[in-house]
């Protein structure tokens, strides 16, 4: 399978070494400013592309590691070319852009996986395990955050520019409205507030959500580009009628579990630890991407999924706007 990758940072590089486990041949990289693919081109024997135009004819996948005001573009070309995709989070910069690009890939026979890593990580799956299983009962409050410090590009620093990142909702905090309605089903409604200070030598953001689910759950969700570098933190409780999961990213057990007994909380006597970290999660969800492309093998994240968590994100920013809660619409529904 010859691999076309278009954005060599972080995440160009993270697939990279991805795809490389999968035993693909990554053929092409390209990026902005074009010397930026230099280094991942010589790491892998791949040639550099001026653009996605001249490299889409050398390639089988179209891997999408740019900044999200460019999702929509280099999806609907890579479609058109019958090309699969696998494209990081958010899908697109608005959802409009997003229910075209889905449709779009559905009508061309195109594969296409949103990169939401976070339910590829041991602790977030075994919670959803834990969750489906019955061992929590009903969900019915879902508490998740995130926290970090202002991500930094040196040549253009388009997170903190709202018109091509969306800002912490879309970027970040679209990761925990994914996986809050993975975990408590489809979103109702949204209500949001945030907040936002630039200063000489950063921005700051904040955001607090509450997502109300057709269920009857509500998940708090809370994320930051406040904290000083280079801190991370994730953090999550899931409160069920029959107990309570919990994760902390500073803890030595990865996930907690208290079972009510009597009517009161206990720790179980049987944990359900999360799995060894033998593989980084992106790794796990490229080869799962490989294996829906080879073998048409099930994937725990579909393109309307990430369509959905971007009708959140959106729905959150327009509420931390006006101050008022979201009722969210209905979306297009398309199996990939």
């Amino acid at each position: 399978m010859r691999i076309g990758i278009i954005g060599a940072g972080f995440m160009g590089s993270t697939h990279a070494a991805a795809w490389l486990v999968t035993g693909s041949d990554i053929v092409g990289v390209s990026a902005q400013p074009l010397e930026e693919a230099e280094g991942l081109s010589q790491q892998y024997g791949a040639k550099v592309y001026s653009s996605l135009d001249v490299m889409i004819p050398d390639v089988d996948v179209v891997d999408i590691c740019t900044p999200t005001h460019l999702h929509y573009e280099m999806v609907l070309k890579a479609a058109r070319a019958r090309k699969h995709i696998v494209c990081e989070k958010p899908l697109a910069r608005s959802v409009v852009q997003g229910q075209e690009m889905v449709r779009f890939c559905h009508e061309m026979g195109v594969k296409l996986m949103l990169a939401h890593v976070v339910r590829f990580f041991p602790e977030y799956v075994q919670a959803k395990k834990a969750v489906q299983d019955g061992l929590v009962g009903d969900v019915a409050v879902v508490r998740l955050g995130r926290k970090s410090f202002q991500p930094k590009k040196a040549h253009d620093n388009w997170y903190v520019d709202f018109e091509k990142s969306g800002g912490i909702m879309m970027d970040l905090m679209i990761h925990d409205f994914d996986y809050a309605r993975w975990v408590a089903g489809d979103v109702d409604s949204v209500f949001a507030k945030s907040i936002s200070h630039s200063s000489l030598n950063a921005t700051i953001d904040h955001g607090l959500v509450i997502l109300t689910h057709k269920s009857g759950a509500i998940s708090h969700i809370e994320g930051s580009w406040a904290y000083p570098p280079s801190m991370f933190v994730t953090d999550f409780e899931i409160a069920g009628t029959e107990g309570l999961l919990t994760h902390h990213s500073a803890e030595s057990s990865p996930l907690a579990v208290y079972l009510k007994d009597k009517g009161q909380l206990k720790s179980a006597d049987v944990a359900v630890p999360a799995s060894p970290l033998s593989e980084d999660p992106y790794t796990t969800e490229i080869k799962a991407f490989h294996n829906y492309i080879l073998h048409d093998a099930p994937i725990p994240v579909q393109a309307g999924d990430g369509l959905a968590a971007l009708q959140i994100a959106e729905a959150a920013i327009e509420s931390a706007k006006s101050g008022k809660p979201i009722q969210l619409d209905s979306l297009i529904e398309v199996a990939l």
